[in-house]
C-alpha cells in the first residue's frame, strides 16, 4: 500500500542525491510538492518495457533492477539503481514506450512525479532544462566509460570497479571492524555477472581470488569489502 509522504531517511536520500542537490530550493519545492510516494516489495514490478511514460521517478529506498529479455527469454540485468537517483525522463521527453522492465530489488521506495506535472514544472523552471541536460550528460559520460571498460579491462578490473561502485551506492560500515565495509545491496553471482557482461562461474573464480588477496570477504548475506585499496590497486594495474 502506497505510504503519503517519505520517512526521514528516503527524504535525506531525495534531497542529497548528487544531482537534485544542485537544484534551486523553489525548483526542488514545485518537484516535491507534485510528488506522491509509492512503496513496492522485492521483484514486484514497477514500470514494462512497452508501457506508455507516465511519471518520473526517483528511487527513495532499495533499488530498481534495470533489465531487458532476450530473444530466448532470458532476462538480462543491465543496471541497479540506487536511491537520490532520477529515471524514466528520455521516454517522456521523446515520447516513445519504455524501452526497458524495471522492478523492485528488496523492500523499494521511489518518489514519482506524473508526466502532467513534469511538463508543468519543466514550463515554469527554465532551470529544469538545462538541469536535465547536465543529468543526461552524465548517463552519456558513464555509458562510454563502461563501454570503454568492457573492451579495454580485464574482467578482474571490471570486477574491483563495480564492487567499489556498490560499496560506494550501498556501503554499510561494519560493527566489528571499523575497516571493513558491507554491501548492503544483496546480489547474487548470477546478476553481479550480468552486470559485467561475463559468466557467473568466471566472476566467481575472481570473487575467490580477491578473497584469498584479503581483499573481500565472501559471506551467505552478501560480500564484505575488507581493503578498498587492494581493489584500487587492482584496477590501476590493469590499466
Amino acid at each position: 500500500m502506497d505510504e503519503p509522504i517519505l520517512n526521514i531517511d528516503e527524504r535525506e536520500a531525495i534531497n542529497s542525491g548528487r544531482w537534485f542537490s544542485t537544484l534551486s530550493p523553489s525548483l526542488r519545492h514545485d518537484i516535491l510538492r507534485c510528488a506522491y510516494v509509492k512503496r513496492y516489495k522485492d521483484g514486484e514490478l514497477i514500470a514494462a518495457r512497452g508501457e506508455p511514460p507516465e511519471e518520473w521517478i526517483a528511487v527513495a529506498k532499495g533499488a530498481v533492477r534495470v533489465s531487458s529479455t532476450s530473444i530466448t527469454g532470458k532476462q538480462i540485468t543491465l543496471t541497479y539503481v540506487e536511491p537520490g537517483i532520477w529515471l524514466g525522463d528520455v521516454a517522456i521527453f521523446d515520447g516513445n514506450s519504455r524501452t526497458h522492465d524495471a522492478y523492485a530489488h528488496g523492500d523499494t521506495t521511489i518518489l514519482c512525479v506524473a508526466k502532467a506535472d513534469f511538463k508543468k514544472v519543466l514550463s515554469t523552471h527554465v532551470e529544469l532544462y538545462e538541469a536535465m541536460l547536465r543529468l543526461h550528460a552524465r548517463r552519456i559520460r558513464q555509458l562510454y566509460g563502461l563501454v570503454e571498460d568492457l573492451n579495454t579491462l580485464p574482467l578482474r578490473a571490471r570486477l574491483a570497479k563495480q564492487l567499489l561502485h556498490l560499496v560506494r551506492s550501498y556501503g554499510v560500515p561494519s560493527l566489528s571492524d571499523g575497516r571493513e565495509v558491507r554491501i548492503g545491496l544483496h546480489l547474487a553471482q548470477e546478476e553481479l555477472a550480468q552486470l559485467l557482461g561475463a559468466s557467473r562461474q568466471r566472476v566467481n573464480q575472481e570473487l575467490k581470488a580477491m578473497e584469498r588477496d584479503d581483499a573481500i570477504r565472501i559471506e551467505p548475506g552478501g560480500l564484505v569489502i575488507r581493503d578498498r585499496d587492494a581493489l584500487m590497486t587492482i584496477i590501476e594495474s590493469d590499466k
